[in-house]
């Protein structure tokens, strides 16, 4: 089930906040566990043992952690912890991509063992809330939270419907005092409809616009692309994937916020960054978060010297890539990214300069549009191709890629390109006693009306997943 679904906008989320507005407050967090496994049960089925699962193992491993006294127990509990939240993320995610790497013999050998290595579903999800169960053990590990003794107030939080699909990667330190004690104020209804609105019509209007630009010129063959053709085709998908994610944040932000939790922000208007280190400030912001706080920095972060900081960073980014997706493309847009940070380290370190100002932006969107054409292609031959189409033929549109470029397409794309680049964050907003009545005004109008004219074109084309869900 989809946030830009007609089953979830017109069945499951008016029957859901119907229930709960009209429950107990006691009994809310029960209402909110039910309503989240309803929801992840409607996309993954009978793999919603693994969400129900993840809650039983981390609970009882967080609170099993801080009543342990023994240090070099607490550890030991915690590595096998970690271990078992990655089993199912290894195996459902990485599995077929690790058996076609093996060498014959040993991929032989895991066959004799009866593990299979086809027809294997993902599950919706799996990355984000396995992250989160990890984040979960270390705090209780490290004394940062104090767990839950309530298996139904973790389920809640582990399993929270608008955040449990695509993020943000939320930490229960993040909302915990909100977990037994929340009470949505009519500002902050107010403030999530029209924060969801706003990120439907990101979703709906912008990104799958810029999507169907994108897909028809990635489809097209690569010799048969203009210079002009492959520009357009990676400058529309960079603004797909920017307003698909960064949509989706701002639903769950907005529905979060209605009942009655502050979610962190996920993004900050990323390509107006001036260097890629300032990108990766600005850009999944909770998953950057994630892999500074639970892995760069336990490898050592900057301690150690230059040489180290370099190898933490880019062994840091290689997982984040794969993080992504079982493929060498996603490796490699991992690694191409560490080592983009690793270069901006060492301008740093060795001249005290870094990327800044106009020439830095163009620069960092540059790099980052390159990037991007690993992340969007499917084999390394494909990627290395497009770039060369990007620097190669002829200057104007090729006939095919004209067609598709309708008068709508056309102002969206501009429209999204203005908006990705302007100061503004639609996620920030806050209609709370200090909004100012211009930006209520503005903020309500353009929330109804790109909700309707979001719906108008479900209607009309029907839904396409958002890309995230398939991480």
């Amino acid at each position: 089930m989809s946030f830009g679904s007609p089953v979830f906008l017109f069945f499951f989320l008016p029957l859901f906040f119907t229930i709960y507005f009209a429950t107990p407050y006691r009994l809310r967090n029960v209402v909110l566990l039910l309503a989240s496994l309803i929801f992840y049960w409607s996309d993954a089925g009978n793999l919603c043992w693994i969400l129900i699962a993840s809650v039983v193992l981390n609970q009882v491993l967080a609170v099993g952690i801080v009543r342990m006294h023994n240090e070099r127990r607490r550890l030991t509990l915690l590595s096998v912890g970690v271990g078992l939240n990655l089993l199912p993320l290894i195996y459902y995610k990485y599995w077929v991509f690790l058996h076609e790497s093996m060498p014959g013999s040993v991929s032989a050998f895991f066959d004799g063992l009866g593990i299979p290595s086809t027809g294997i579903l993902l599950p919706a999800g799996i990355s984000f809330f396995t992250f989160q169960g990890i984040s979960y053990i270390v705090d209780a590990y490290r004394a940062d939270v104090r767990p839950t003794q309530n298996i139904i107030d973790f389920g809640m939080y582990h399993t929270l419907f608008p955040q449990l699909i695509a993020g943000p990667i939320v930490r229960y330190a993040e909302v915990h005092q909100s977990i037994r004690h929340r009470r949505s104020t009519l500002a902050d209804i107010h403030t999530g409809v029209v924060l969801f609105c706003l990120g439907l019509g990101c979703k709906i209007i912008i990104a799958d616009s810029a999507g169907v630009v994108a897909d028809r010129i990635f489809a097209l063959p690569v010799a048969a692309l203009s210079a002009a053709d492959a520009w357009l085709g990676i400058g529309a998908y960079t603004l797909q994937i920017f307003f698909d994610f960064s949509g989706y944040s701002t639903m769950a932000i907005g529905l979060g916020r209605a009942l009655g939790f502050h979610f962190p922000q996920n993004f900050d208007q990323p390509y107006r960054s001036q260097n890629i280190t300032e990108f990766w400030r600005r850009w999944h912001m909770t998953l950057s978060r994630w892999f500074r706080d639970y892995l760069y920095i336990p490898l050592g972060g900057n301690r150690a010297g230059p040489l180290r900081t370099y190898l933490n960073l880019t062994l840091v980014f290689a997982l984040c890539g794969l993080w992504h997706g079982a493929s060498v493309t996603f490796l490699v847009w991992g690694l191409w990214h560490g080592l983009l940070l690793v270069i901006e380290r060492v301008l740093s370190h060795q001249w005290r300069w870094r990327p800044s100002g106009l020439p830095g932006w163009a620069a960092t969107l540059l790099l980052v549009m390159i990037g991007w054409v690993f992340f969007r292609s499917s084999t390394l031959e494909g990627a290395f191709s497009y770039l060369h189409a990007m620097v190669s033929g002829g200057l104007s549109l090729s006939d095919a890629v004209l067609l598709s470029m309708t008068p709508n397409r056309i102002t969206f794309l501009g429209v999204g390109t203005f908006v990705a680049l302007s100061a503004f964050n639609v996620a920030r907003l806050d209609f709370d006693d200090r909004a100012r009545p211009m930006v209520l005004i503005t903020a309500n109008v353009g929330a109804l009306a790109a909700f309707i004219y979001s719906l108008s074109l479900i209607a009309t084309n029907g839904f396409n997943p958002f890309i995230y869900f398939r991480f």
